[in-house]
Order: structure tokens, then C-alpha cells, then sequence
């Protein structure tokens, strides 16, 4: 299988976060007037869980995640997570990462995020720190010809990191038909991202049985002059999210340049009791 093949496992072992990707359809020339500006929705936050995911492209499992997710006492929302490939795909593309990422509780605003990714020949760290006016990233690459650390800023106000966004999005009403507009800067470049409501509808996964809403999640990159530019590699992507009070993410179906990758709930652990 040649390497180009591989590069979907090597986005899906980056974790779950990096499966939110695909290709918006033309929002207009002053796409900033169409942002979504409501606050933080009243529906109840989410518990403190353990969750394992599983990612797959063609017919089989390529990779696999452990999530954590807990409130601190600081009023603050953690995410970590681990992924790794598995199976053959690790005997050819062998990729070991770890996510973190903290925010707000109140306002659901990231204030850092932290990811590794170590391969074969390097580690790649990157870190990012928001503020209110946007995002400054360091990024550092280790066991290269090149090694080294690039630090870059992106000021744009409101700015989301994944785990913010995917807060943000769970906290509103999502009835059918709702449709969400934010910027999401996940590592190394800003996003538009546009999330619409399809519907309800029953799902199974190996997790169990669940009633489900099914959203449209559709991504431009934001260029240099905040200009929009279509994703080369994803087209579009479709998430069920739990219908219930939880809103626990199910499954991921994202279409990419070589087909549909994966990602999907394997097991949940809840540490408080509703």
C-alpha cells in the first residue's frame, strides 16, 4: 500500500478531533457577517467520562483512541486523549499521539491546547495558547534534518479550539435544521466550519443502541488575507451525536480524497451518576 494510501490513518490516529473535516459549500464574500453569535446554549454541561473510539478507512479498523474528559475546580473543561494505529496499518505507518486541551467552562472559550505526534523518524509538538484576540502557535520538530521551533500568530476574535467548538455546538438547541458557523483553529490553520442539523434517526454502534441527531459538518481553510479556500483533501463529513441528555459523540463518516474514513464509540464510562 503505498504511503499516499496511508495518509488517512495518519489524520485518524491524531485522535477524534481530526476527523472534523470536510468542504463548505460557498457562504459569500463577507463570510465573517455569517458567524454564529449566540452565547453559550443553557442545555446541561457534559460529565465527566472515559471513552474509547475506534478509526477506519476502506473495511477495516486502522487506529484507535481513549478519551477523558473531567471538569477541575477551577471551573475549567479538560480533554486528553491518546491514539494510536493498530494492526497492519501500525506495521507500515506507525504513529503514537497525545491531545490535550482546556477551556472555559463559563464561556466555553479554549485557553490551551497541546498535541504530539511522534513517527517513526521525528516527534512533532504542537502547542497553542488563545487569548481573546486569537491563537499564538509554537510548534516544534525533533529527530529531523531540520529540527527546530516556528512560532506563528492568528488574531481573529471568538476564536474555538476543537473541544471548545464541539462544547459550543453541544450547549445549543440543535433542533432540526439549526445551522452553527465558527472558526476553529485545531492546530495549524483556521477553519470555517459550518455544523446543520439533518434530522433524528436510530443508530447502532458497538457501544450500544441510541437514538441520534445526524449533522452535516462541512470546513474552508481561512487563507492568509482571511479569504476562504476549499479543503484538497475533504469534502464533507456526517456526525450522530447522542439525542438524549449526554450528547455523547457516536460516529464520524468524513469523505476524503480516497473515501470515507471512520470514527466510531467503542465504549463509554461515565464517573457521576446523573
Amino acid at each position: 500500500m503505498e504511503g499516499a494510501r496511508l495518509r488517512p490513518h495518519r489524520l485518524a490516529a491524531i485522535g477524534l478531533l481530526s476527523l472534523f473535516a470536510s468542504t463548505l459549500t460557498s457562504v459569500g464574500g463577507n463570510w465573517q457577517s455569517t458567524l454564529t453569535k449566540d452565547p453559550p446554549g443553557n442545555f446541561p454541561e457534559l460529565r465527566p467520562l472515559r471513552a474509547t473510539y475506534h478509526f477506519g478507512w476502506a473495511g477495516f479498523t486502522a487506529a484507535t483512541s481513549e478519551i477523558h474528559f473531567t471538569k477541575s475546580s477551577e471551573n475549567k473543561f479538560q480533554l486528553d486523549g491518546a491514539g494510536r494505529t493498530i494492526g497492519l496499518v501500525r506495521a507500515l505507518w506507525k504513529i503514537d499521539t497525545d491531545y490535550h486541551s482546556v477551556v472555559d467552562a463559563e464561556t466555553l472559550r479554549p485557553i490551551e491546547a497541546r498535541q504530539t505526534e511522534n513517527y517513526r523518524p521525528k516527534q512533532i509538538a504542537t502547542h497553542l495558547a488563545f487569548t481573546n484576540n486569537g491563537v499564538t502557535r509554537t510548534r516544534t520538530e525533533a529527530h529531523t534534518s531540520s529540527p527546530g521551533t516556528k512560532t506563528r500568530q492568528f488574531r481573529f476574535a471568538d476564536l474555538f479550539d476543537m473541544q471548545s467548538a464541539m462544547l459550543y455546538v453541544r450547549s445549543q438547541p440543535l433542533k432540526n435544521g439549526d445551522v452553527h458557523r465558527v472558526v476553529v483553529y485545531p492546530a495549524n490553520s483556521a477553519y470555517l466550519i459550518t455544523t446543520t442539523v439533518l434530522g433524528r434517526e436510530k443508530i447502532s454502534v458497538r457501544a450500544g443502541n441510541y437514538k441520534a441527531i445526524k449533522v452535516d459538518l462541512q470546513l474552508k481553510r481561512i487563507g492568509k488575507h482571511m479569504e476562504l479556500e476549499p479543503h484538497r483533501k475533504f469534502r464533507r463529513a456526517t456526525i450522530w451525536v447522542s439525542d438524549d441528555a449526554d450528547r455523547i459523540l457516536l460516529r464520524i463518516e468524513a469523505q476524503i480524497f480516497v473515501g470515507t474514513v471512520w470514527a466510531e464509540l467503542q465504549s463509554l464510562q461515565f464517573e457521576n451518576p446523573r
